[in-house]
C-alpha cells in the first residue's frame, strides 16, 4: 500500500515513526531509545507548548469520531486507519473543524500538538497498568520503517537544526519590531519623435524643431511604514529618481498638457536622494481616520480610480492617471486629510487641506513651486504668498461604492494658486462590465481668474478600457483617450491624447510593461505634427 505520494510527507511520517516508537518502548521494556531521540522529544514538546499559545483553534487536540470527519469516506484506506488507531488507543482522529485534511503535509507545529495528544493518551494507558494494550505488531511495523529511512531521519533532523538555527539569526537580526520596509524600482526605456518640422507651444513658442534622443531611466522608492497601535500608520519615504520630468521624450515634445509620464514628473529631480512622503494617520472613531504632516500628496487619496491611476502599473500618460483641470498642486506639500466611511457602507467622504510651500515663512518665496505645467503655463510671474495659508488647495471628494464593480466619485477642488482664486467640480466612474474587463473615465470642468489668458474654464475628459487577466494571471491592458484641456482661448484646437499598454507579470515581484503613446494637436495647436512615443516599463517590487 502506497502511503505517501510525496518525498516530504514520508519525512515527516517517519519523524512521527521515530517518536513513538521510543515513547513505546521506554514503557514497554524495549532498548531502542537513544540520547539523541530523547533530546529531541525535548524539543517536540517546547514546539507543543508554544503551538498552543500562538495557534489555539489549529491544534489537532479534539476527540472527532472518525465518522464525522467531513472529508474522509468509508471507502478510504485512511477511514480503516484511523478508526483502528481511535479503538486501539483512543487516539484523535482530526482538527476541531471535524475534518482529516490528508491531501497535505503536516508541519512542524501540528505534528507536535497531534504528538502531544497521544503521548498523554499512552502515559494515561501505562499509568493504568494497561500497557499490555500496546500492540506488539505496530512496534515491529514502526522499527521496519526506521531501519528503512534511517539515512532521511538524519537528513531530516540535521536540516530540522539547521533551520532553527536560521529563524535565531533572523529573530536576532531583525530589522524593526514595529516598521515594515517596502520598496519599487521602476527602469523604462523611452523614445520618441513628431510629424512635420518643428512643435510649438501653446503660447506660440517653438518647443522643438528635431527628434529628442532616447533614453534609459529610472524612479526607487523605499517604504517606511511605522505603526505603533496596529490602527495607525507613521510613514516615511525617500526616492530617487533620473533627470526629473526631462527624461523622457514627452516632456520635450509636449510639456505643457499632462503627457509627460506620470513617474517622471513626480519629485525628486535630478538624481538627488530625497524625502517624498513624511505624514501620520490614526482613527480619530470607527470609520473615521485623520492624516495629517508636513509631505502629503493629494494625488494618494483624491481622485483614485481602480484602472487608471497608478503610472507604474496602469497608463503612463499624466492627464489619463487622474483629473487634470482640478490638481493646479501637481506635488506634495503640508496638510491633512480626514477620511469618513459611515457605518461602513458604502459610502465614503474624504476632505483634504495642502499646500506645497507650507515650510515657507516668507511673503513671496523663492524657488519654484511643485504645481502642475499649466498652472506655470497660465500665470507666468509666479507671484504670491507662500507658507501655510498662502498658496494652497483644498478638495472634497464624495464616493459611493456598492460593490468591486462599480464606483462613482463626486469631487470640488478649489484654492488660490499665485495670488489667483481657483475653483473646479469633477466626476471619476470605473464599471466592470464582465468579468475580466471594465471601463472608466473623469470629467472636469474649472474656473481660473486672471490668467495670462484672462479668465478661463478649461474643460478636460477622459475614458478608457481596461483588462485583466487577460492572458494570464496578473497581467493588464488597457486603451485610453482624453483631451485635458479644453479651451477656447489658448490655441486654435484641442489636444488628444492616446495611450495603449500591456502590462505583463513575470511574477508577483516583477512587471514588464510596452507603453505606447500619440499626441493629435499637441498644445491645442492645429499645425503641430503628431507626436508618437514609446515606453518599455520594467517594474520591480520588494
Amino acid at each position: 500500500m502506497q502511503l505517501f505520494k510525496s518525498h516530504g510527507k514520508e519525512k515527516s511520517f517517519i519523524l512521527i515513526s521515530l517518536t513513538l516508537i521510543n515513547l513505546l518502548s521506554l514503557n514497554s521494556g524495549k532498548t531502542l531509545a537513544t540520547e539523541d531521540n530523547q533530546e529531541l522529544m525535548g524539543q517536540i514538546q517546547n514546539y507543543t507548548e508554544e503551538f498552543s499559545e500562538t495557534k489555539p483553534n489549529d491544534a489537532i487536540t479534539q476527540q472527532i469520531p472518525v465518522y464525522q470527519l467531513d472529508d474522509v469516506l468509508p471507502t478510504d484506506w485512511t477511514y480503516s486507519a484511523l478508526l483502528s488507531l481511535r479503538d486501539r488507543y483512543d487516539c484523535l482522529s482530526g482538527y476541531p473543524d471535524n475534518t482529516y485534511r490528508g491531501n497535505r503535509a503536516i508541519t512542524r507545529y501540528e505534528f507536535a500538538a497531534a504528538l502531544n495528544a497521544c503521548w498523554q493518551t499512552l502515559e494515561s494507558f501505562l499509568a493504568e497498568s494497561q500497557g499490555e494494550l500496546v500492540q506488539q505488531d505496530d512496534l515491529i511495523v514502526v522499527e521496519r520503517l526506521i531501519q528503512d529511512f534511517q539515512v532521511e531521519i538524519a537528513n531530516l533532523k540535521a536540516r530540522t537544526d539547521g533551520l532553527e538555527n536560521r529563524v535565531d539569526a533572523l529573530e536576532a537580526q531583525q530589522f524593526s519590531t514595529t516598521t515594515k520596509l517596502n520598496g519599487q524600482t521602476i527602469f523604462a526605456v523611452n523614445a520618441g519623435g513628431f510629424d512635420g518640422d518643428r512643435l510649438i507651444g501653446p503660447n506660440g513658442r517653438e518647443l522643438a524643431d528635431e527628434n529628442p534622443q532616447a533614453t534609459l531611466l529610472y524612479r526607487v522608492a523605499l517604504d517606511f511604514d511605522t505603526s505603533f497601535r496596529g490602527t495607525d500608520l507613521l510613514k516615511l519615504r525617500v526616492d530617487t529618481g533620473s533627470n526629473g520630468f526631462l527624461d523622457n521624450a514627452n516632456a520635450i515634445l509636449e510639456p505643457n498638457f499632462g503627457s509627460v509620464l506620470d513617474v517622471s514628473g513626480r519629485p525628486p529631480r535630478d538624481d538627488e536622494v530625497g524625502i517624498g512622503r513624511v505624514f501620520y494617520s490614526f482613527q480619530v472613531v470607527e470609520n473615521l481616520s485623520l492624516s495629517i504632516g508636513p509631505l502629503i500628496e493629494a494625488l494618494d487619496y483624491i481622485d483614485n480610480n481602480s484602472y487608471a491611476a497608478l503610472s507604474f502599473r496602469d497608463f503612463s500618460t499624466s492627464n489619463l492617471v487622474y483629473n487634470y483641470v482640478i490638481f493646479p498642486v501637481d506635488g506634495i506639500g503640508g496638510g491633512a486629510i480626514l477620511q469618513w466611511n459611515p457605518g461602513g457602507s458604502a459610502f465614503n467622504l474624504r476632505a483634504l487641506y495642502i499646500s506645497p510651500d507650507s515650510d515657507n515663512p516668507t511673503q513671496n518665496g523663492q524657488g519654484p513651486l511643485p504645481v502642475s505645467a499649466f498652472t506655470s503655463l497660465l500665470y507666468s510671474d509666479g507671484r504670491g504668498s507662500r507658507g501655510l495659508f498662502g498658496f494652497h488647495q483644498g478638495m472634497v471628494e464624495f464616493e459611493y461604492n456598492p460593490s468591486s464593480k462599480f464606483s462613482l466619485r463626486l469631487i470640488y477642488s478649489g484654492g488660490r494658486v499665485f495670488a489667483r482664486r481657483f475653483d473646479a467640480v469633477g466626476v471619476n466612474f470605473e464599471w466592470g462590465f464582465a468579468s475580466k474587463f471594465a471601463v472608466f473615465g473623469r470629467y472636469g470642468y474649472s474656473s481660473y481668474k486672471d490668467t495670462d489668458f484672462g479668465d478661463i474654464n478649461p474643460n478636460y475628459w477622459m475614458a478608457g478600457l481596461s483588462g485583466l487577466d487577460v492572458l494570464q494571471e496578473g497581467d493588464r491592458v488597457g486603451v485610453a483617450v482624453g483631451q485635458p484641456f479644453v479651451v477656447n482661448e489658448i490655441g486654435n484646437s484641442t489636444q488628444t491624447n492616446l495611450e495603449v499598454f500591456y502590462s505583463y507579470a513575470v511574477n508577483d515581484n516583477i512587471s514588464i510593461s510596452p507603453v505606447f503613446q500619440a499626441v493629435f494637436d499637441s498644445s491645442n495647436q492645429k499645425s503641430n505634427g503628431t507626436i508618437f512615443t514609446g515606453t518599455l516599463r520594467t517594474v520591480f517590487y520588494f
